[in-house]
């Protein structure tokens, strides 16, 4: 991996400040959602789609990004993905929010750690990429780590199984989609826009009433879910595209290592032996996934560099 401070010389903008402030705001998110608490997660998320939608088309608006957002939508097959994208993206969501709104801090946090290792994998499957035999290790190596959990906690290995897959398979569908992140982010909204009206409709005609309207604080507090939603991905997206994809990646698990931070000190939760020694072996392979990388950008940039020697 090239030094942060270099990779990025020249006029271009870096975009590790994009990549640091992503990966930060997604790994406290636990803290926004601890101000939810009392909104169902299923009527969270319908008002999160809700509230996410017109924050993505006033930033399409400022980044005069509507060429392509009309480019996207009049294009077949880019829309029938992105109703495949949306309905895992909804999924992550759901499960994401319920699992830090029931204290499962870890499991969210051990899901968001297999990701990158299962992109990997993921892309092995469906886009013909190959690993390298250091790759391959760190995968059994998480492959025993989830056998492990599953052993002794197979109670929440539906949590961490169920993030990774779906944020995986939703990487997997929008790579393979000439849409921009913001675009995409808006057409998936739209696409989940009636279930999540729906849904508010449904909980504000229940017995116990909708959460929204009732508590002005509260009330602002959801309608900031719009905020809490885009502007990661906005950062991310600029991120993406002034960084190498290798620095973005390591810089990844800053998220997870936050949450799980979080779980030990705010949430108060117990770490049992089962999930310390599942942790570990994530750590392990991470370890052995970067350190792969980073041999593989240093070779590379050794075989590129001039020769400067003098005869």
């Amino acid at each position: 991996m090239t030094s942060l401070s270099t990779e990025n010389a020249g006029d271009t903008p870096s975009g590790l400040p994009a990549a640091l402030g992503a990966y930060v705001l997604w790994g406290f998110l636990p803290l926004y959602l601890l101000l939810v608490t009392s909104v169902p997660p299923f009527e969270f998320v319908g008002w999160r789609i809700i509230w996410t939608l017109p924050l993505c088309l006033l930033i399409v608006a400022l980044r005069k990004q509507f060429p392509a957002l009309r480019t996207a939508i009049l294009n077949r097959r880019t829309i029938m993905a992105l109703f495949v994208s949306a309905l895992l993206i909804a999924v992550n969501w759901f499960v994401y929010v319920w699992a830090i709104m029931h204290n499962q801090v870890y499991a969210a946090s051990l899901g968001y750690y297999l990701n990158p290792l299962l992109n990997v994998l993921m892309g092995t499957v469906f886009l013909g990429e190959r690993l390298s035999k250091w790759q391959w290790f760190a995968v059994v190596i998480a492959a025993a780590a989830v056998a492990l959990l599953s052993a002794g906690a197979l109670t929440t290995l539906w949590i961490s199984l169920t993030l990774a897959f779906s944020f995986a398979l939703y990487g997997v569908v929008r790579k393979q989609v000439d849409v921009g992140s913001l675009p995409g982010l808006t057409i998936e909204s739209t696409i989940l826009l009636l279930p999540a009206i729906g849904i508010a409709w449904w909980y504000a005609l229940s017995p116990d009433g909708t959460s929204f309207g009732t508590d002005w604080m509260l009330s602002a507090t959801i309608v900031f879910s719009g905020v809490v939603t885009a502007v990661p991905l906005l950062l991310f997206a600029i991120a993406a595209k002034r960084m190498k994809y290798s620095t973005l990646g390591f810089i990844q698990y800053l998220a997870p290592t936050i949450v799980f931070f979080l779980g030990l000190t705010v949430f108060g939760q117990q770490l049992r032996p089962v999930q310390l020694g599942s942790f570990i072996l994530i750590w392990i392979a991470v370890a052995i996934f970067i350190g792969d990388l980073w041999a593989k950008t240093r070779k590379v940039k050794t075989v590129g560099a001039p020769d400067t020697t003098t005869s």
